[in-house]
């Protein structure tokens, strides 16, 4: 059996050093040097890289004998650039995030239609004053994007009682939603949901698809969660509609420019709740466990789980 030689180029190395180690995977040797000049020597013998795709794409000239990368995002766009390597197999963790995002369009969609906050807020004044809510059931959800993470989305939804809308490249149906159209019906769509969720990869499709002109065509009163990436949606388009159109709340999670810039109008608007890109944690035993299983079958030269298409960008 060839011996590999696995570089661990992550945040998390240390974690991700002790898990593996405990996998006993076969003629896998793990380095996870911490000074430059131990990585610089690690880099040019490792032929896989596990890591976080800034991390990867910052090593990928002197990674001379690379042939897979492991990323621990599902989100690889620091490696998808032209002018970026593509001479070996990336893979991306999916299917993990979908429990994860669910709780977090739920979590914060209840807080703002049962008005959490107002209520903490009345109780540190002592006020007893009860605020019209409206339920869920018989509300309609569109999610943009009905992979893993948007149907787990569509599954809670419908545990609510709602209408499932989705938007994917094909119009194909998926599990969880009532119904699927493609990318042209968006306008059309939009005017009948009462939340918008946004999963949508950062590709040539997908980049400044909600413009000033689509974001028109939101429902008044809607709200719009963004867990997808920033670049999807225009933010000064966005701040207008929530400042003056017919959007009544943002939950963004993603933004164009990460962290987002401390000027931003985004930070002060009330009707706007911003997360630090953690809606979905890669958790290290996740990934060792996704990494084991693909290593078992890159050594038997079978196909690796979430091989990403250089191309079609996911």
């Amino acid at each position: 059996m060839a011996n590999h030689t696995l570089l661990l180029l992550s945040q998390d190395k240390a974690e991700y050093q002790a898990l593996l180690q405990q996998a006993y995977l076969p003629g896998l040797t793990i380095l996870a040097p911490d000074n430059e000049a131990d990585i610089q020597a690690a880099l040019s013998r490792a032929d896989i890289l596990l890591g976080e795709p800034d991390k990867l794409r910052a090593c990928q000239k002197e990674a001379r004998a690379l042939k897979w990368a492991q990323s621990t995002y599902a989100g690889v766009d620091a490696l998808l650039d032209p002018d970026a390597r593509h001479d070996y197999q990336l893979t991306n963790i999916r299917d993990i995030f979908g429990p994860l995002v669910s709780e977090y369009i739920f979590g914060h969609l209840l807080s703002l239609t049962r008005h959490l906050r107002h209520y903490k807020e009345q109780q540190r004044l002592h006020n007893w004053q009860p605020i019209p809510y409206q339920s869920l059931s018989g509300k309609t959800i569109l999610i943009m994007g009905t992979g893993s993470i948007g149907q787990h989305i569509a599954h809670t939804a419908q545990h609510f009682g709602m209408t499932v809308l989705g938007i994917n490249r094909s119009g194909r149906e998926a599990p969880g939603f009532d119904n699927t159209y493609q990318q042209p019906a968006l306008n059309n769509v939009l005017s009948r949901a009462d939340f918008v969720v946004s999963v949508l990869p950062s590709t040539p499709h997908t980049r400044g698809l909600f413009d000033k002109a689509r974001i028109e065509h939101f429902k008044p009163g809607a709200i719009f969660f963004n867990v997808g990436r920033g670049d999807v949606i225009d933010e000064n388009a966005l701040i207008h509609a929530l400042r003056h159109g017919n959007l009544g709340a943002a939950v963004l999670d993603v933004f164009a420019t990460e962290p987002l810039p401390t000027d931003s109008q985004l930070w002060d608007m009330p009707n706007v709740v911003l997360t630090p890109h953690n809606s979905g944690y890669s958790f290290p035993e996740q990934i060792v466990t996704r990494f084991s299983r693909n290593y078992l079958k890159y050594i038997n030269k079978q196909p690796m789980e979430g091989l990403v298409d250089f191309n079609l960008g996911y």
